[in-house]
């Protein structure tokens, strides 16, 4: 695992933890621009303490750069992200958590990768084995990382990620590529993490993932906000057209 990589996981660093909770959070006007072309263009955000938020849209809607951003792993090229009166920071980042489509896992036991993140952090250690547990990975613990199937993986991703306790936990296309079976399980651990307390936000492109997910919708669309709605509004009633088109698979790039 890279330094950088240390730095995007809140492992890197330390600063004073900012005091109170992480959220609501308040995103005003996020400008990234590259090569002359506005990726996310003039974005507004609101996000509350509790739910589950999906990020939608069509393909090069900017998904997925919105949660980089909002997570510090990129900085915008204008506006401004405000976690509950604090500024973007690793001690911001500390009390987050982001899980990638395909999962950042160290070469080393499936324990061991738990192991690493809890030590860094100075969490129980204990945590691990009830968090492989919870996963379902508990027999798994001293085998390679690398020998696990890519929902196994994913898995690993989400135990790793919660066992810190997060106060928001990003994730990027979890399910992508992932057999029924292993989405179904994922789907349960986030839902499940939801349930106690932590706020999550999901980039997918998956309709019904959404709709069995999420609390609220944000659709993006050339890199701006199209709609931003309750979950059951968005899919029953859209307000844009190109939300309308999306849903009914008209819209992919």
């Amino acid at each position: 695992m890279s330094d950088a990589t240390l730095a995007f996981t809140g492992l890197g660093a330390r600063e004073a933890a900012p005091a109170g909770p992480l959220l609501p959070l308040r995103a005003r006007g996020l400008t990234v621009v590259l090569g002359g072309r506005a990726l996310i263009d003039g974005l507004d955000l609101d996000l509350g303490p509790t739910g589950c938020t999906a990020i939608m849209g069509p393909n090069g809607a900017g998904k997925s750069l919105l949660l980089r951003l909002l997570h510090g792993l990129e900085a915008p090229c204008g506006g401004t992200i405000d976690w509950n009166g604090h500024a973007p920071g690793t001690a911001v980042t500390r009390r987050q958590a982001l899980v990638f489509q395909t999962p950042v896992l160290l070469r080393r036991s499936v324990a061991a990768n738990l192991d690493f993140v809890l030590k860094a952090r100075r969490k129980d250690r204990s945590r691990r084995d009830a968090m492989l547990d919870h996963v379902g990975l508990a027999g798994k613990a001293a085998q390679p990382a690398r020998l696990l199937s890519g929902g196994e993986k994913q898995r690993l991703a989400l135990a790793r990620a919660l066992a810190l306790e997060p106060e928001m936990l990003f994730l990027d296309e979890p399910t992508a590529s992932l057999d029924p079976g292993s989405v179904q399980r994922i789907e349960a651990i986030v839902a499940e993490a939801g349930a106690a307390g932590t706020r999550v936000v999901i980039v997918t492109h998956d309709i019904g993932q959404a709709r069995r997910l999420a609390d609220d919708v944000v659709f993006l669309n050339r890199g701006r906000m199209a709609e931003h709605a309750p979950a059951d509004t968005f899919f029953a009633a859209p307000s844009t057209r190109a939300a309308r088109d999306f849903l009914d698979g008209r819209l992919v790039v």
